[in-house]
């Protein structure tokens, strides 16, 4: 570990250039898909309601419905789909509640929960609702556990194993919180989101070569 201020303020730079990097290849990955229009509808109003649903729960540190929406959206729609809304949904919100340099990292987290949570559904669409649970309750902690790195990278000095260490156990409470937030909101409107999202889905003729098509091609 270093102790030197300049040491960790370069880190928190390259870490933000190189998760800007890699929010970047995935938007371009989506972009030569050459999504429909169904599509890019389908990921701004998602990634609207995700990111406007994060600003009412602001003063409850942890607990807000967007990781929950992120992944059944991901759940129902493909991994790119569900990256590309938890991305635009930090980048929305942070309109309200504030940008930085800790924003390409929630953009990065987020989105790598709408990723796994397609990961989850596999080829067999029905809900796994006791298995999204556990995901999202576990996307609680991970969720806190990367922003740490963040946060002790372009915060915190000096740079050893205590203070990292410190950071951990200081977010616990708050990851804790994430995380029965996210299965609460799982356990009460995973069902039904995963019903409205499968009816618009079939009602508007967004089939599996519109979106997981994305997913397979390279």
């Amino acid at each position: 570990m270093q102790d030197n201020p300049l040491f960790s303020a370069n880190w928190a730079l390259t870490s933000v250039v190189f998760l800007c990097l890699v929010i970047a290849a995935f938007f371009w990955s989506f972009e030569r898909r050459h999504a429909s229009t169904k599509v890019i509808t389908l990921i701004a109003t998602m990634a609207a309601l995700a990111g406007v649903g994060r600003v009412p729960f602001a003063m409850i540190p942890g607990v807000q419905p967007t990781t929950f929406l992120v992944m059944i959206t991901g759940y129902v729609f493909g991994s790119r789909a569900g990256f590309m809304v938890g991305a635009l949904a930090a980048l929305v919100s942070n309109f309200f509640l504030g940008q930085g340099p800790w924003t390409p990292w929630q953009m990065f987290t987020w989105g790598m929960s709408g990723f796994t949570a397609a990961l989850l559904a596999g080829k067999d669409k029905k809900f796994k609702r006791r298995s999204f649970i556990i995901l999202a309750a576990f996307w609680g902690y991970l969720f806190g556990w990367i922003m740490n790195i963040w946060h002790w990278v372009g915060f915190i000095y000096p740079l050893t194993w205590e203070t990292f260490l410190a950071t951990y156990l200081a977010s616990f409470p708050f990851d804790t919180l994430h995380a029965v937030g996210n299965a609460t909101f799982s356990l009460l409107f995973g069902k039904t989101f995963y019903n409205i999202l499968e009816r618009f889905r079939k009602k508007c003729s967004v089939t599996l070569s519109d979106l997981h098509s994305m997913d397979r091609s390279k």
